[in-house]
């Protein structure tokens, strides 16, 4: 699903990565580990593609296609999934407007056809109540008065509704209470045709999903066992 060759990055002219290899297979439980500033974050965020990190070398082969220079909107519609640890609050947009937004522009580019309200909805309604997500949510604006653990169920929600190839979640246990954390849980074990790369600092968490293979990153490097 994944393979990364050689990759080092980089921000403003600090190295952050060193030849990085890894790959994570198709339908994978892969735990990125390592100490805090160990290069974690920086890793999932330039595989998803944020533009703040610069690619120095190396590549980055996603489902059989180079992705080293697409841009974060592209790799989101070819299926790449980003729970980032810090998101940010969208004063004015509704979280039902993007939502539709994000499932009719998924739909249009894996399909080519448009997405019916009606079918929105219905799907919206269906993951809605299996997350036990109020409806009132909806209406409100995108993670603005919501707790941290409110927006692991939102990241949860998205998740569902897009159904990615590869879901990348940075320490989607933070800020989760118990109940919360089992429903990330039981979401990664029920999305079979989705690979996922997490990041988790809890092994309480991390137990409860069933690890196919753990990578450890240290100073920028991996940790060769």
């Amino acid at each position: 699903m994944l393979e990364i060759k050689n990759l080092c990055v980089s921000m403003n002219e600090k190295p952050l990565l060193e030849n990085i290899n890894m790959v994570v297979r198709d339908g994978a439980r892969h735990r990125l580990a390592g100490h805090n500033g160990s290069g974690k974050s920086t890793l999932v965020n330039t595989i998803a593609g944020d533009n703040s990190y610069h690619i120095d070398s190396g590549q980055i082969i996603f489902n059989g296609t180079d992705i080293t220079h697409e841009n974060a909107t592209t790799r989101a519609l070819m299926g790449i999934f980003l729970g980032a640890q810090n998101v940010p609050e969208i004063p004015g947009l509704t979280l039902l407007s993007f939502l539709k937004h994000s499932c009719i522009a998924h739909t249009h580019f894996e399909t080519g056809k448009d997405l019916s309200m009606g079918e929105f909805l219905e799907r919206v309604e269906k993951a809605c109540a299996k997350l036990d997500i109020p409806k009132e949510w909806l209406n409100r604006y995108v993670n603005v008065g919501f707790s941290g653990g409110e927006r692991k169920r939102i990241m949860l929600l998205r998740l569902i509704l897009t159904q990615p190839k590869l879901a990348i979640l940075d320490e989607p246990d933070s800020g989760a209470d118990a109940v919360v954390q089992k429903q990330i849980a039981t979401i990664i074990s029920e999305m079979k045709d989705t690979a996922f790369l997490f990041i988790s600092h809890q092994d309480a968490f991390s137990s409860s999903i069933d690890i196919s293979e753990t990578t450890t990153l240290d100073n920028g490097k991996i940790v060769i066992k």
